[in-house]
């Protein structure tokens, strides 16, 4: 005949908090590996887009990337990740591509700060035209 389990709540507690470390640790471990830090270009690999996707004077975002046509038939490519604190930008307008987080904005044309708190342009991504597709890596 076996005994129920009667554990107490100091050992209902300490295995919570146990688990919650674990969690949190391995998303860490996971959020940090292979991604890029501040300022880096991400690790994927090449992306295609449509050049009639992108707006002449704006952009868009395509993960990693922000890619913009700051004039008709010149695109752009940078990474995606504010130079501030590595977070992704949020938009693309016709006037900037801005990180929501802390407001940075940077240029259409070559990924300057506008406006901080970043102090470093986004990373250049290379842009290849063929027909109508644009190959950014």
């Amino acid at each position: 005949m076996t005994t129920p389990l009667n554990p107490t709540r100091r050992t209902v507690l300490n295995s919570a908090g146990i688990a919650a470390v674990t969690l949190c640790l391995g998303g860490c471990a996971a959020a940090g590996s292979g991604s890029a830090t501040s300022g880096g270009s991400s690790s994927a690999g090449p992306v295609t887009v449509n050049a009639a996707d992108i707006p002449v004077g704006s952009g868009k975002i395509v993960a990693p990337f922000v890619v913009t046509q700051p004039t008709a038939g010149t695109y752009e490519a940078f990474s995606y990740l504010c130079t501030h604190q590595g977070f992704p930008v949020g938009e693309v307008t016709d006037a900037a591509i801005v990180c929501e987080h802390h407001g940075s904005n940077f240029s259409l044309s070559d990924g300057s700060v506008l406006h901080g708190p970043a102090t470093k342009a986004l990373t250049k991504a290379t842009v290849t035209v063929s027909g109508d597709t644009l190959t950014i890596s």
